[in-house]
């Protein structure tokens, strides 16, 4: 269900660019004939590393004709005491990680301008390619995954730019992973070389000539001259925004991370929310929530990952993605030194399934009070064939406990708890049994004055510019919204009434 969901989107945002910067016009080249092209051109000149799964891309290159013009050197240093001795070695036993790319980009480009004189070139732009990929193993127990990277001049003697991406692979025969490889690799050093000046083409070229059921992209950055005005976490954004995948991560810096290196064996607590903008409920959520979870003694205080989750959802506005809401989100939570996921996951057990991937240490997410009743609540999973017991299956199989934030109903004015949420009779008897064995549990209800905060009621008064809206997120995020306006913040000046409190608040609903 979910690689046909992904299919969907692929095929509505692949095949209709309806991007104002993605040119829906644009010819989509085989990797022969991008190849051929750039064998064509005189002026680029470079070099192939490539380690794990054979040297796919470069024979594209070989294959097409004229590679004279082009290659200046290839290498596989397939053997790991090989690869040690040319790119360096350290604590980190892995091969296939993005530090290894890293180093082969940062020596093979060195030893390009080291031996590669200007006044015999001085037409070229250099560029190197390299990748560190491992395909499925024989006992098909291991996915395939690989990074590629390229550096690249747009103009002779200009400081270069650096494009790296991370792929996941979903063919089930190592063979049909290679071939992906190659016209991956293809695409990502065509689409440098002649996109650069339009980063979301760059991104949508990728995928010429594979679909996601091929090849899942789950992280880019792009970084040098040519990209100075590109902000990665939007590149981020697009990735799922595109369906090339369902999550990314960014960390404070707002560079996108693989999920294996944030969530690896890792204990992960997630939020869900708008946080548009950040409350003092949402932070007083992930204080209790992280004290409760610290407390358990399955999880290690010193191994948790805190993720602040937004889905694509709840990014939209009139069935669109508003980037500049996204961005204004991003810089206080990343101001706040938060790690931010992006997910396509509208349900719960999908964000579960996710972490899955990559930790079997417990997990836990912290929920408001109509988010739990929604939780409960058997609609939502009517197009499972096992309906809520198959989605509550896959979530509680897993070593998963769900924190309930106590939720003010400001209609019957009740603090509604573990103890008196309002569930369906029909799911009474499963509810009670996850708080019978302490799969759902409550959190700390003391002091609790700040329940009859909203993020959306913040966020009118702020627009409008009415007071008091400072109270009710803490300091530092005040200060980033003033001196950034953010939000729509106009210096305190009025532009209207404010559109009233709200009853509810969607920060805390399963749908965002």
């Amino acid at each position: 269900m979910r690689n046909i969901h992904r299919q969907l989107i692929h095929m509505r945002y692949f095949c209709k660019a309806n991007s104002a910067n993605v040119d829906s016009n644009r010819v989509v080249l085989s990797a022969k004939q991008k190849a051929l092209r750039i064998n064509m051109n005189h002026d680029l000149y470079g070099t192939f590393a490539e380690i794990g799964a054979g040297q796919e891309v470069v024979r594209h290159f070989f294959r097409a004709g004229g590679a004279s013009g082009t290659i200046a050197k290839t290498i596989s240093a397939y053997d790991k005491d090989f690869s040690d001795a040319i790119y360096g070695s350290d604590d980190n036993i892995r091969y296939v990680c993005e530090p290894r790319l890293q180093r082969m980009l940062d020596h093979e480009y060195q030893l390009i301008e080291e031996r590669l004189h200007r006044d015999k070139h001085p037409s070229k732009k250099f560029f190197a390619f390299s990748n560190t990929v491992a395909t499925i193993n024989y006992h098909k127990t291991i996915e395939g995954h690989g990074w590629f990277g390229l550096r690249f001049q747009t103009e002779p003697g200009r400081p270069p730019n650096t494009v790296i991406v991370h792929a996941r692979c979903h063919e089930t025969d190592a063979l049909q992973q290679q071939a992906s490889i190659g016209i991956l690799g293809v695409n990502l050093i065509y689409g440098c070389l002649f996109f650069h000046k339009q980063p979301n083409d760059l991104l949508l070229s990728l995928y010429d000539e594979l679909t996601t059921d091929q090849i899942e992209i789950d992280t880019i950055h792009m970084d040098g001259p040519d990209f100075e005005q590109v902000d990665n976490r939007l590149m981020s954004l697009q990735l799922v925004k595109y369906g090339m995948t369902d999550a990314v991560i960014f960390s404070p810096d707002g560079r996108n991370r693989q999920a294996a290196d944030v969530l690896y064996k890792k204990n992960i607590l997630a939020i869900r929310g708008s946080f548009r903008p950040v409350t003092k409920v949402n932070l007083d959520m992930v204080s209790r929530g992280l004290s409760a979870f610290t407390a358990e003694k399955k999880v290690d205080p010193e191994n948790v990952q805190v993720l602040f989750e937004i889905t694509l959802n709840n990014l939209k506005t009139d069935g669109d993605i508003d980037e500049k809401d996204f961005l204004d989100r991003a810089d206080i939570l990343c101001s706040l030194g938060q790690t931010v996921l992006i997910s396509n996951f509208q349900l719960y057990y999908n964000l579960i399934e996710y972490f899955s991937r990559y930790t079997r240490k417990r997990m836990a997410v912290v929920l408001g009070g109509n988010a739990l009743v929604d939780l409960f609540n058997e609609r939502y999973y009517r197009d499972m064939n096992g309906g809520i017991l198959e989605a509550f299956g896959i979530m509680f199989s897993r070593d998963l406990k769900v924190y309930m934030y106590p939720w003010h109903d400001n209609k019957s004015q009740t603090l509604v708890t573990t103890a008196n949420a309002p569930i369906h009779p029909r799911i009474k008897p499963l509810y009670d049994y996850l708080i019978f064995n302490k799969r759902v549990s409550d959190l700390d209800s003391e002091s609790l004055e700040i329940l009859d905060i909203y993020s959306k009621k913040v966020l009118n008064m702020i627009r409008n510019g009415v007071e008091g809206w400072e109270d009710m997120v803490p300091h530092e995020v005040d200060e980033i919204i003033k001196s950034k306006h953010l939000f729509g913040y106009t210096n305190g000046q009025t532009n209207g009434a404010a559109q009233g409190a709200v009853e509810g608040d969607g920060d805390f609903t399963q749908f965002n």
